[in-house]
């Protein structure tokens, strides 16, 4: 079985079982973040529908490698438990060792925090400094677990400085894209910059996509963000969060809250004073642009364009589509990551494009005449 589903058109005659598998990769993005009692019901009565969607949630299920996912699937298909035992044994042993990892540093800090600190400054200095240099590859995906217990996650190609001091937590996004789950620490601002924009929180967990062509994205899925200038202090920008709501900005930041459940979307960020249109998004469109934290992309009738030019992160090859009209197929379905193989016999099964390799690594399209 390869790692990617079947591109396919909207048009296609194997539409139906087309949308089985979309809304089984649909129903694992829900699992991932938690099904309502609701959710959980609808989810039995649609497998039992027809047992062909009661594979396809295990198929999913199998490439999605998430343990939260798994429990559920547990939880409500019993039959499937066995089959899931051996993943759910893997990932409770890592969990139980992340988690005694995460209460010997808390009891650590505690005792160093209560008892000694206000004894030996120097030290206190030093157990918060922190400087570091976060690199992944093409291709590579790598979580990372900071001083203070922040957690990050890089995607594909990108690559983040660190510099904390006893005053502030202060990162550089150089490029690419990364999930920022950040510890509360109500004295030390979480700063993430990245070119004349910074992203600053106390606790929370977002999302910033830095890209080539100086627009960016922000997704935040838990508490509160500030945009401000990278240039903007960061008492103001402090004391704002501390107090912030949507309506209480200080002009002087010209800057934008971005809470829980929205997306900021950063058109041209060569510019400091570039408005930042939010919107509001629901949880299903968070979970399918944040696919690639599970390894996986997902896409809703996108042109094919489009789709290539987000593959291509992922990957050292280069597309180039000969057939100008291949480029405006529209295409759905998910995508494992990395898996150029399998892209590539999706698009010559399901559209009739030919593909062939030029002599430096460089996949041409054509239309199969």
């Amino acid at each position: 079985m390869g790692n990617v589903s079947q591109l396919f058109s909207k048009e296609s005659k194997h539409q139906e079982d087309n949308n089985i598998q979309e809304l089984a990769c649909l129903w694992i993005s829900r699992m991932d973040r938690g099904l309502t009692g609701l959710e959980k019901k609808q989810l039995v009565t649609w497998c039992n529908q027809n047992s062909q969607h009661h594979r396809s949630l295990l198929e999913m299920a199998s490439y999605w490698d998430d343990l939260s996912v798994l429990n559920e699937l547990s939880a409500l298909f019993p039959l499937a438990q066995a089959k899931q035992q051996s993943k759910r044994n893997k990932f409770m042993t890592v969990a139980l060792a992340a988690s005694i990892a995460v209460v010997s540093v808390i009891s650590i800090n505690t005792l160093v925090n209560e008892s000694f600190l206000p004894y030996l400054p120097s030290l206190h200095e030093q157990q918060l400094s922190q400087t570091q240099t976060l690199k992944t590859q093409i291709g590579q995906q790598t979580s990372f677990t900071l001083k203070d217990g922040s957690q990050i996650q890089l995607n594909t190609n990108s690559h983040i400085e660190v510099k904390y001091s006893a005053k502030q937590r202060l990162l550089t996004l150089v490029q690419g894209e990364a999930r920022f789950d950040v510890a509360k620490d109500s004295n030390r601002p979480f700063t993430v910059i990245a070119g004349k924009k910074s992203f600053t929180a106390l606790g929370t967990i977002f999302n910033v996509q830095k890209k080539e062509n100086q627009a960016m994205e922000l997704v935040v899925t838990e508490g509160k963000v500030l945009i401000s200038k990278a240039s903007a202090s960061i008492n103001d920008i402090k004391e704002t969060l501390i107090q912030a709501s949507i309506n209480d900005i200080p002009d002087i930041l010209a800057a934008t809250l971005v809470v829980s459940g929205e997306k900021a979307v950063i058109a041209d960020n060569s510019q400091p004073t570039s408005t930042t249109p939010v919107e509001k998004v629901s949880l299903d469109q968070i979970h399918r642009d944040l696919a690639w934290q599970q390894g996986m992309l997902i896409f809703e009738g996108e042109p094919l364009s489009i789709a290539l030019a987000e593959i291509s992160r992922y990957t050292t090859s280069d597309f180039e589509i000969i057939d100008s009209e291949l480029a405006d197929i529209n295409v759905a379905g998910y995508f494992k990551a990395g898996d150029i193989d399998g892209l590539l016999m999706s698009l010559q099964s399901n559209f009739g494009i030919n593909f062939s390799k030029t002599a430096d690594g460089t996949i041409l399209l054509t239309a199969a005449h």
